[in-house]
């Protein structure tokens, strides 16, 4: 990565950005005001799975990932609702932990999870081993209940060290590989290293910054829905 990923470490390193916004009221109203405007008559239910990334950290209600994610797909004639289950300052054992709560209280089953942890577990330096072992927990759960996933990645900041870096970096396309899922190989890609499209703390994205995470996964995401409908339709 370029001089903008050497100075993200840097932040994320110094101030623990993700760690640190559990308590935040507007992303706590982004996810309120996701449910209390629920689209009445779809045909698809996604579910966004992740963190901050995915909360919509200091974002209005309609710029977060699953928002802008639902507009995208129903702007490409997909008539989906996109549920906001991200959780600001989740970790992966975290997310082990509320997948089936949040699973069991959907309306539906969900056609597809997009799943995205392991930022706040670089950030507090948890083993790569316990990180992996707890997507693959998330990963056999979702499988044991045939909703297909698509991963978005993480990376390790670089001063972290190139053996944490290496064993880290290595889960996201390993995963992606063993479990057969899309896999956008970093959520931040083309997008930590410029600063228009970041908020103040560089840490996470603007709504523009949502944006440009959206043009490059909505893609995978309607490939994943199209591949689904053609397994279907092969049985």
């Amino acid at each position: 990565m370029n001089r903008g990923f050497w100075l993200y470490g840097a932040l994320i390193v110094a101030i623990q950005g993700l760690v640190a916004c559990g308590s935040n009221p507007v992303a706590e109203n982004n996810a309120q005001a996701q449910e209390t405007a629920k689209v009445q008559q779809y045909d698809r239910l996604f579910v966004a799975f992740g963190d901050s990334l995915y909360a919509g950290y200091r974002l209005a209600p309609n710029e977060g990932l699953a928002p802008q994610l639902q507009a995208a797909l129903q702007a490409d004639g997909i008539n989906a609702r996109v549920h906001n289950a991200g959780v600001s300052g989740d970790t992966t054992a975290a997310g082990k932990t509320r997948l089936a709560f949040v699973l069991d209280n959907l309306e539906r089953k969900p056609d597809l999870v997009v799943l995205g942890l392991g930022g706040n577990d670089m950030l507090r330096g948890i083993k790569p081993a316990e990180t992996k072992a707890n997507m693959v927990a998330m990963l056999d759960e979702l499988k044991r209940r045939e909703i297909p996933v698509v991963l978005t990645g993480m990376l390790a900041a670089p001063n972290l060290g190139q053996d944490y870096g290496n064993a880290f970096n290595a889960i996201f396309p390993q995963l992606a590989k063993q479990y057969d899922a899309p896999l956008y190989p970093f959520f931040l890609e083309g997008v930590v290293t410029d600063g228009a499209l970041m908020l103040p703390d560089n840490i996470h994205p603007n709504a523009k910054g949502v944006s440009r995470v959206v043009e490059g996964l909505s893609p995978l995401v309607e490939a994943a829905l199209k591949e689904q409908g053609d397994a279907v339709l092969e049985k």
